[in-house]
């Protein structure tokens, strides 16, 4: 059989599976209901670009149309894929209800949290409402879930300002980006009226650093033309949706501007703009990147193209280079959260910016992109609602950027495993990495939910099988993460007598073992 019939064969095969999958008890024919009922347990919406050839079709037909084989393969084939990683729930999020249903509970207990003030010295963003709270959520999957306010357009303010930084390094490269602003902490207000020693912004997180990067973003282009430029990148990161802008918040930041025109005027006399510049000129296209419109909603999308490495989940489009967002999410973790950003990256460790309208745009790399908004403002300009809504969500869910070192996240939950993981597959798993030593997978199995201590058929652990083996580096790790030195396999042996008798003195040492090779416990 040639190679592109075994293709067709196994095609048809999945078509196939997809169709058992659906088709309840005793019926020959899958429901549409079904296939719907599948699409929002997972968290697929039904504007996801990649089901529109599936979705189109179906939405023409009556809401109890059903459907033998033949006609289900040809509705689902333009989706075939994504269909079967709903149906089989080998999406990201595998268990999707459950996480939903607790994302949607730690929305609700920071809704009561009224803590803060809108920002006052932009006159536009005083007038909204302070009570409003909107959270997204779009995983590197295209799975959504939106809360609240979630679809009420917002001005994006500094959250504007990580990605100009990507525009700007996608046109001109790290080298000539870096030239021109530095990649430190500032250590002071993010509007202060400071420069590092070289006379360069600091950060491209601060007001100074956001005016460098829009100055470097097609230089010799119209305003208008730059304007349109951005815009469509926001688009691509976005999954096709453009951006609004709101004149009135521009107008109005650009009548209240001082301190930016200070910070323009104080670079330009340090040289620091490239020449030719035009300062006041790229003030107004730095105030029209804040004055941008875009929702929670689409926000989220944006974030979870950074997650995916520059590639949007809802379109595959490739809308940013991996290095340049991997130089973006570096300088969002250690100086996106203004003046907190040093407590942000230690207590929910990762990378996010913030803006004074009240958004939060927040990166789990590999994992999902968050948006949350809400006004109110604690003193260092962040919203109070989206700090606690985050701290809360690091607490239950192993997403630090640090969880993932030896067992530190052992007591929290990593949504990204299936919710019945095969125990005797982590059992045969955790016995070989322990007989060959492998320390990092022993780490990678226990964070996945494997118990150190399970046993095989015969009664012996992990710690049995490095021990009898002499993988002393193994077997301190899995001390460390709780094994039992003194449990005992089905012949009344402990680790501590396997070393002994395989002769490896240094594990017997470790164990704590006597002249009988009884170990500590």
């Amino acid at each position: 059989m040639d190679a592109s019939r075994m293709d067709v064969d196994a095609f048809t095969q999945r078509e196939h599976q997809i169709f058992d999958l659906l088709l309840r008890r005793g019926a020959q024919r899958v429901r549409a209901a079904d296939i719907h009922r599948v699409l929002e347990e997972t968290g697929l919406r039904h504007d996801d670009p990649r089901l529109q050839g599936m979705l189109k079709p179906l939405s023409r037909l009556p809401g109890d149309a059903t459907f033998a084989r033949a006609e289900f393969f040809d509705l689902v084939r333009p989706s075939l894929l994504m269909l079967e990683l709903a149906a089989t729930r080998r999406l990201v999020i595998p268990d999707f209800p459950s996480f939903r249903g607790e994302v949607r509970s730690i929305f609700d207990r920071a809704l009561s949290n009224r803590a803060g003030a809108v920002a006052e010295y932009i006159p536009q963003l005083q007038r909204v409402d302070p009570e409003q709270f909107g959270l997204s959520v779009c995983t590197i999957d295209g799975q959504r879930i939106t809360s609240g306010d979630a679809r009420v357009p917002f001005c994006v303010q500094s959250v504007s300002k990580p990605l100009n930084y990507c525009f700007a390094l996608e046109e001109l490269g790290e080298e000539e980006v870096h030239s021109r602003m530095g990649c430190e902490p500032s250590g002071v207000s993010f509007n202060e009226l400071a420069l590092n020693a070289d006379g360069r912004p600091h950060n491209p997180m601060i007001n100074a650093g956001g005016i460098m990067s829009a100055a470097l973003i097609r230089q010799d282009d119209a305003i208008a033309d730059r304007f349109d430029h951005v815009a469509r990148l926001w688009a691509k990161l976005a999954g096709g949706h453009k951006p609004g802008f709101s004149n009135a918040t521009y107008l109005s930041e650009r009548s209240t501007g001082d301190r930016n025109f200070a910070l323009a005027y104080s670079m330009r006399e340090r040289r620091a703009f490239p020449r030719g510049e035009k300062l006041v000129e790229n003030l107004e296209f730095y105030f029209q990147c804040c004055s941008l419109e875009m929702t929670a909603d689409t926000l989220s999308v944006v974030a979870a193209t950074l997650a995916n490495g520059g590639r949007c989940p809802l379109t595959g489009e490739q809308a940013l280079s991996h290095t340049t967002v991997q130089s973006c999410l570096s300088l969002m973790l250690s100086c996106g959260m203004y003046d907190y950003s040093g407590e942000w990256a230690f207590r929910i460790g990762l990378p996010s910016k913030s803006g004074v309208s009240g958004a939060v745009l927040t990166v789990v790399p590999n994992v999902m992109g968050i948006c949350s908004w809400s006004p109110r403002l604690d003193a260092q300009g962040n919203s109070v609602r989206a700090i606690d809504f985050c701290k809360r969500l690091v607490r239950r869910y192993n997403f630090h950027i640090y969880d993932g070192l030896g067992s530190g996240a052992s007591g929290k939950i990593d949504p990204r495993l299936q919710p019945h993981a095969d125990e005797r597959t982590f059992v045969i798993d955790m016995c070989w990495a322990a007989s060959e030593g492998d320390c990092k997978g022993l780490q990678r199995l226990v964070l996945r939910g494997a118990d150190p201590n399970a046993a095989d058929y015969d009664g012996r652990t992990p710690l049995h099988l490095a021990a009898c083996e002499g993988r002393t580096d193994a077997v301190a790790l899995l001390l460390e993460l709780g094994a039992e030195p003194g449990v005992r396999d089905r012949w009344d042996n402990t680790p501590c007598a396997e070393a002994e008798r395989c002769g490896h003195g240094g594990v017997v040492g470790l164990l704590g073992g006597d002249e009988k090779g009884n170990g500590r416990g």
